[in-house]
């Protein structure tokens, strides 16, 4: 899941940052309403948390273009603003949800989860091959229902391939989902963490195949 978050509060979004990425999501920071506009129409996002006092161009400004150009993404308003004629033109203009700050981080991620869930972009919670079981929402993941310990990475690169089983996910594909724009992502780095999943599913007989030149291939085994 890659969520871009456009906050010109350093601290705050700091704080942000180190949250959604302990929780699992590929974070991108932008601090203008100008790098928000450019940052949605070059990447694809799962969510957008925006804030309205932005510089260069207002939240709301940057909520309208993305409506006007029939982008659906969810966009969950974090802001000072808290007056009923603020909320309302934010959710008149087409936010999914509306939080004001100060505001407490377990409530944030519980909205996070929901608008993913229920957005155009949302897919199931379950995912499943053969005797392999992914809990999407937990974060989880199951042989056998038997818990199978994998890393955050390993979680994510599991998932992005359960959602295109039968279909060739490219390495580009894959460094996109699995990695932030401030992350520094190595040559070998996926080769690395296809090799550690494929160690690990070994027993449920599910093969990571590599495509040569294309990417990996997930298919559950007849």
């Amino acid at each position: 899941m890659r969520i871009l978050l456009a906050e010109d509060d350093p601290v705050l979004s700091d704080a942000l940052l180190r949250a959604l990425t302990q929780a699992g999501y590929a974070t991108d920071w932008v601090s203008s309403g100008d790098d928000a506009e450019g940052a949605c129409l070059a990447n694809s996002y799962n969510l957008i948390i925006l804030d309205l006092g932005l510089p260069k161009q207002d939240g709301l400004s940057v909520l309208q273009g993305l409506r006007n150009r029939n982008n659906s993404v969810p966009v969950l308003i974090l802001t000072a603003r808290d007056t009923l004629s603020d909320r309302v033109a934010g959710l008149d203009l087409g936010a999914d949800d509306y939080l004001t700050k100060p505001f407490d981080l377990p409530e944030l991620e519980a909205r996070i989860r929901a608008l993913i869930r229920r957005g155009p972009q949302a897919n199931p919670v379950n995912l499943s091959c053969g005797p392999i079981r992914l809990d999407v929402q937990g974060q989880r993941a199951f042989m056998e229902e038997q818990p199978l310990e994998l890393s955050a990475k390993e979680l994510k690169l599991l998932e992005i391939l359960l959602r295109n089983m039968g279909r060739v996910v490219s390495k580009e594909q894959l460094v996109e989902h699995l990695y932030s724009w401030d992350d520094e992502v190595s040559e070998n780095a996926i080769e690395v963490y296809i090799h550690r999943l494929r160690k690990k599913l070994e027993p449920a007989q599910i093969p990571i195949q590599t495509i040569r030149g294309l990417g990996y291939l997930m298919e559950e085994a007849v």
